[in-house]
C-alpha cells in the first residue's frame, strides 16, 4: 500500500476545521446530521470490529500489515465521523473525556484508595 500523507494533522480542533472544509466543498452538509453522522459511526465501528471477529487475542495483537492498514483506515473513519458528530453538536471530545474521566475516577476508585 502506498501511503500519502501530506501533513501530519495537529489536533482535533485541526481535524474538525479540515472535516468541515471538505463536506462543504462537496455540499454534503445537509446529509451531515447528528442522526446521520451517529448512524455512520456505529457503521464504521461495526467495520473495524470486523477486522478482529474470529481472531485469538495473539493474532489480534500481530496483525499482519495489510491488515493492519485496512484496520488503521477504519480507525481513521471512526475518528471523522466522531469528530464531525461533534463539530455539528458543539461538543469539544476532549473535555468531554476529561469529564468522562474524573466521572468514572469516583465511580470506579483504586481498590484501597478510598
Amino acid at each position: 500500500m502506498v501511503r500519502r500523507v501530506s501533513r501530519r494533522i495537529a489536533d482535533l480542533e485541526e481535524l474538525a476545521v479540515q472535516l468541515r472544509r471538505f463536506a462543504a466543498e462537496r455540499d454534503w452538509e445537509a446529509f451531515h446530521t447528528p442522526k446521520n453522522l451517529a448512524s455512520a459511526l456505529i457503521v464504521e465501528a461495526a467495520e473495524l470490529l470486523e477486522h478482529f471477529q474470529w481472531l485469538t487475542l495473539e493474532q489480534s495483537q500481530n496483525l499482519p500489515p495489510a491488515a493492519r492498514d485496512e484496520v488503521a483506515r477504519e480507525i481513521a473513519d471512526v475518528l471523522i465521523y466522531l469528530t464531525r458528530l461533534s463539530d455539528q453538536l458543539g461538543i469539544d471530545p476532549l473535555e468531554a473525556v476529561a469529564d468522562k474521566m474524573a466521572f468514572n475516577a469516583q465511580k470506579y476508585p483504586v481498590p484501597g484508595q478510598q
